[in-house]
């Protein structure tokens, strides 16, 4: 048994990491995506921003969620749950926002 829980969590660990890089990745392309398209002054810069933030903070909140499996004390659950909350929050938040800017994406007029 105290192998299968060793491999568990290294397996866990690994792929904690792979989703947390994965995360900061994807936030930090959309980011350089968001800057150059607001150079060039694209109206669909925001929508495709935030987007890019939200797919960037799914992976980031994948990772808090596969972290449950591999805490020890109540004090950690406690703050992963806290880390969980925040994350889930932004995401709706974001989505709310690319709701709205889709709407008004649909009222650009077109040229």
């Amino acid at each position: 048994m105290d192998m299968a829980e060793h491999l568990l969590e290294s397996v866990v660990s690994w792929a904690i990491l792979l989703f947390e890089y994965v995360g900061v990745a994807v936030i930090v392309a959309a980011g350089v995506q968001g800057v150059w398209r607001y150079v060039r002054r694209d109206p669909l810069t925001r929508l495709t921003l935030a987007k890019g933030l939200s797919l960037g903070l799914e992976f980031k909140l994948g990772s808090e969620i596969l972290r449950t499996v591999i805490v020890r004390e109540f004090k950690e659950i406690g703050l992963v749950g806290a880390i969980i909350l925040l994350r889930a929050a932004l995401t709706v938040l974001i989505h709310w926002e690319i709701k709205n800017e889709e709407r008004g994406a649909v009222k650009l007029p077109t040229e």
